[in-house]
């Protein structure tokens, strides 16, 4: 009997044995991690996200447009505009059944762009764009065409702004800090350019503070942002943003070159302040001197002094040089002379022209603005009232 016992007592623990060690055997790794770090298991069961789903589904630039896109418009212009007269006397009988007796002028259709910045009616668009127009039709971003009534336009500025009808689904575009930028930000272009509506292009800034007189306008006073995002004609007017979705500057022309195209844009800032005079009908007063400048550096005057040919000695310093005082000018009253160098204005050192512009744009017409000139081997100072800058006749 002991000895049956023993081995059934054996037998019995190799029964319950075995269904553990088939367990361990069939279980695998993983689940015997899973029976000893049950947080682990939780982990493990979760489904894992596909690549896709971590990578935004739009970039950057279609984010930034879609939060201005509704605010940006097309603008669509007809004008009169006269034609040469002919004599009836030299035209032929032939000639005149066939097209008719010619007109004195005839209609110019026009197209550019614009933004919405204000909720009430207010677009911002170049004063280029609406530049005599007898009809000003306003598309929105929805389709709705509307009329517009031109507030205010400054060619010295190319900004102008139309009101239309307002309506309680328009947005106002949202304004960025032109004074913000550096060179290398990202710029986008919205508008309609050749009439292609709703158009997107992108570039970086190329360059800030590019004077307008370097591209041949001597008739404007801007300080322009240079971009190489694609503008083209119909895109005058138009929003150029940043990469947050905010209007930085306002499209404004493109000059074209081997290779590639120069885009410039109106900064934001200097729009918002003409703008906030013409949104209510009035006029923006530019002070101006009566002067026509050159640049001179000390080098190009050095060499001027060494040619026994020169018609007279200059100073070999950096300024804006005199080369003519405008009669009945400002500058005439003040005493300027041809021939004279600037060097500084209101106590701010005068390296060219611009530099002097930007100093009579900051003061205020009829108050005194202190010039420091140098005369031959003399140096004076000035003191010059600046005047209301006359319109074009």
């Amino acid at each position: 009997m002991p000895f049956v016992s023993s081995v059934f007592r054996t037998l019995l623990l190799r029964l319950l044995a075995l269904p553990l060690a088939v367990l361990l055997l069939t279980a695998g790794p993983g689940s015997a991690r899973a029976v000893d770090t049950p947080s682990v298991a939780a982990a493990s069961a979760t489904p894992t996200a596909p690549a896709s789903a971590l990578v935004p589904p739009h970039s950057f630039v279609s984010q930034a447009a879609r939060r201005v896109g509704e605010s940006v418009v097309r603008i669509d212009t007809e004008r009169s505009v006269a034609r040469q007269a002919f004599d009836p006397a030299l035209l032929d009988p032939l000639l005149r059944d066939l097209f008719g007796d010619p007109s004195s002028s005839s209609r110019e259709r026009g197209q550019g762009s614009g933004v919405v910045i204000d909720s009430s009616g207010l677009v911002l668009t170049n004063a280029h764009v609406v530049d005599r127009a007898d009809l000003v039709e306003v598309t929105l971003a929805d389709g709705r065409q509307l009329d517009g009534q031109v507030v205010g336009a400054d060619p010295v500025t190319d900004l102008a702004v139309v009101r239309i009808d307002a309506s309680p689904d328009l947005v106002a575009a949202p304004l960025g800090d032109s004074e913000a930028l550096e060179v290398g930000d990202w710029a986008i272009a919205l508008g309609s350019p050749y009439g292609l509506e709703r158009t997107v292009t992108l570039g970086i800034v190329s360059s800030l503070h590019r004077n307008i007189t370097s591209l041949g306008f001597a008739d404007k006073r801007l300080d322009l942002i240079q971009t190489d995002a694609a503008i083209n004609p119909g895109n005058s007017g138009g929003p150029l943003i940043n990469a947050s979705g905010e209007v930085i500057g306002i499209n404004t022309l493109v000059r074209s070159g081997p290779g590639a195209g120069l885009g410039f844009a109106i900064p934001i800032n200097l729009a918002r302040r003409v703008s906030d005079q013409l949104r209510t009908g009035g006029e923006v007063v530019h002070p101006y001197l009566g002067l026509q400048l050159v640049p001179l550096t000390a080098r190009r005057a050095r060499d001027n002094n060494r040619d026994p040919d020169a018609i007279l000695q200059l100073p070999e310093r950096d300024g804006a040089l005199v080369q003519r005082v405008l009669p009945d000018s400002p500058a005439e009253t003040a005493g300027l002379r041809r021939g004279d160098l600037v060097v500084a204005a209101a106590n701010q050192p005068v390296r060219d022209p611009a530099s002097l512009l930007e100093q009579v744009e900051a003061s205020r017409v009829g108050e005194t603005l202190p010039l420091k000139v140098v005369r031959g081997a003399r140096e004076l100072q000035l003191s010059i009232r600046p005047g209301a800058l006359p319109h074009p006749a």
